[in-house]
């Protein structure tokens, strides 16, 4: 479990939770950090503090605040202030935290790009400190890359940086993130030498945490050795200093490693046990992104042991703390046809109120009964005439809503037979886009106009999706997902999803260039895999249609390892377009929890026509 910095990671890549080292020598819990961020983002609103203290208050606001978004907007704050003065010092902890932050949201390149630049602000002969504490975080970057040879030459560049420091502490921790690497290398053997080293510092100065985490990771190496009495043993002492330091969340996270260490022995009772005890202490503990992990670690075990029932159960659970975002513009439509429901009880309320009163007047005479009920008649028949044109009048608008939520197809099954029968598609090409830096960007803006601009963009997409026969699945805050070759089969479906995707890239870069528009431009990124998929409509209330499969998981990974103005595609897809379309081998590339995956960025059409 690496070491890097003093925040916490609120996001789970492969298991692995991250822990930073900013002051090298007190990881605070998440508690704490959320206490004295809290405290000091009132005092800085306040305005009740020197002007000299302005740029010192927003570096400890960044440094401090678990929340990735709220370190972005405080870091760009301190670069902003700290640029007008010409303070190197405080624009290099801005690059700094906002590479934090970025890394935390799994904005891998444009992390990098930060902490290169942070690099720029420091006296290389001087801030020895500094540095060191920079090449651990720029090899913890590629450690998330999966590029092997710059994690190493980083993590050695630190070591060497830091160890004639008369603080042993930094040192110490570079040595066991560069072990922590070789561990996720497969190589627990180098991996151990490295953490003996760090444990025996980390002891002698009776740095707890740091204890901790060693023991931890030792035990993980134990158990990649198949020596499972140490690794349990390790990992138990560990589990035990954090309970008593009060830092649950890693517990969670080594316990959701030991699960996937047994998973991959086939031993299902053991992984299910170790997943179970992370998702109830998880649950004790109100950690909702670890709640979600477990979830979907959950799910995983159940998918590859043959339940899928259970599976389903699980990945649902985990859907519903992964998102955050729902897609306002559908829950206004839908909120308008309950309105309008409800409006229509109210008018049969009404009417029946009319309705007895003329019953009660009636019986006093029949001739005035007679000439009520014609009087009545008449008017419930004009009742029963606009009652049945605003119910129809809603059908119509039902109808529509239906099919912007589900294809028309599943739609017609839904109606005929109130339920949709999940089908199995054996080839389908998945989409995503996401938008670079969207969250920064977000915070700088109010949220009417920030749906405003994710609609202007969503809208083309949706265009352009439809144009070549496409279904879209969802949008997932700034994320859109489309999906080609169901719920009818097509041949050609590789290729339609390549020239959408490039259609989408050309969008998107005439907005840039517009003079008009220049408030709602973005930078998008794009993935794409094809495989096999199971489709079918979740839900009783507020029923989306939606597909599963590793198929799924691996085109989101694409878009996660694309670039910016750029179409990230799977092997499976290559074989599908590589005669239509000019493809760059990027090489095997290794993805978190995935292992190494062949990987090519479609660089343009064979043939002027085709696009």
């Amino acid at each position: 479990m690496k070491m890097y910095r003093t925040k916490n990671y609120a996001k789970l890549v492969k298991g692995i939770f991250v822990f930073g080292i900013l002051l090298f020598t007190f990881l605070p819990s998440f508690s704490q950090n959320k206490i004295v961020s809290d405290s000091l983002v009132k005092l800085y609103e306040s305005g009740n503090y020197a002007p000299n203290q302005q740029l010192d208050l927003l570096n400890k606001i960044a440094q401090n605040n678990p929340d990735p978004d709220e370190v972005i907007k405080y870091a760009d704050l301190l670069l902003k202030e700290a640029t007008k003065l010409d303070s190197t010092g405080y624009i290099y902890s801005g690059y700094l935290d906002l590479g934090i932050a970025l890394e935390q949201k799994g904005d891998l390149s444009s992390a990098l790009e930060s902490y290169f630049k942070a690099g720029e602000f420091i006296d290389e002969s001087t801030e020895k400190r500094k540095l060191g504490n920079l090449y651990i975080s720029i090899a913890a970057v590629y450690s998330g890359m999966g590029n092997k040879p710059n994690v190493i030459e980083y993590y050695s560049n630190a070591i060497r940086v830091l160890e004639g420091l008369e603080d042993k502490i930094p040192y110490a921790i570079a040595i066991e993130n560069l072990g922590d690497s070789y561990l996720e290398f497969g190589e627990p053997d180098s991996a151990l030498v490295l953490f003996n080293k760090s444990g025996t510092i980390f002891k002698a100065q009776n740095k707890r945490p740091f204890m901790a985490y060693n023991l931890g990771n030792k035990g993980l190496a134990f158990a990649q050795k198949g020596q499972d009495t140490l690794a349990e043993e390790n990992i138990s002492e560990a589990i035990t200093i954090l309970e008593e330091l009060g830092d649950y969340r890693p517990i969670t996270v080594y316990l959701t490693y030991m699960s996937d260490i047994y998973a991959a022995k086939n031993d299902w009772d053991a992984a299910f046990t170790y997943s179970l005890r992370s998702l109830n202490l998880a649950k004790q503990y109100g950690l909702k992104a670890e709640i979600g992990a477990a979830y979907l670690k959950l799910s995983e075990l159940y998918e590859r042991t043959g339940y899928a029932s259970a599976a389903l159960k699980y990945y649902r659970n985990y859907i519903a703390f992964r998102d955050s975002v729902k897609n306002i513009s559908a829950v206004q439509q839908m909120g308008d046809m309950q309105i309008a429901q409800k409006q229509i009880e109210l008018d049969l309320a009404n009417q029946q109120k009319r309705t007895q009163k003329i019953i009660t007047i009636a019986s006093a005479t029949a001739l005035f009964l007679i000439l009520l009920m014609a009087v009545g008649l008449y008017r419930r028949n004009l009742y029963v005439r606009k009652t049945n044109a605003i119910i129809e009048k809603e059908k119509d608008r039902s109808e529509s809503l239906l099919l912007n939520i589900l294809p028309e197809e599943t739609a017609r099954e839904l109606k005929e037979s109130g339920t949709v029968k999940a089908n199995k598609f054996e080839s389908v090409t998945v989409l995503f886009t996401d938008f670079k830096a969207f969250t920064a960007y977000s915070e700088q803006i109010n949220p009417e106009e920030l749906v405003k601009r994710l609609g202007y963009y969503f809208t083309a997409f949706d265009d352009i999706i439809e144009k070549y026969g496409l279904e879209k699945i969802k949008t997932i805050g700034d994320s859109y997902m489309c999906a080609g070759g169901l719920p009818f089969p097509i041949k050609d479906h590789a290729i339609k999803m390549v020239q959408a995707g490039f259609e989408i890239l050309q969008f998107v870069e005439d907005v840039k260039l517009s003079e008009t528009d220049q408030g709602l431009s973005f930078d998008v990124r794009i993935g794409i895999n094809t495989g096999p998929v199971v489709a079918g409509v979740v839900g009783s209330k507020k029923f989306s249609y939606d597909i599963w499969g590793d198929t799924v998981n691996v085109a989101s990974r694409m878009e996660t390892m694309s670039e910016a103005g750029k179409i990230n595609i799977s092997q499976n897809t290559y074989e599908l377009i590589k005669n239509e379309f000019i493809c760059e081998y990027r090489g095997e590339i290794a993805v978190k929890n995935r292992g190494k995956m062949k990987m090519y960025f479609v660089q343009g059409p064979c043939s002027k026509n085709l696009i």
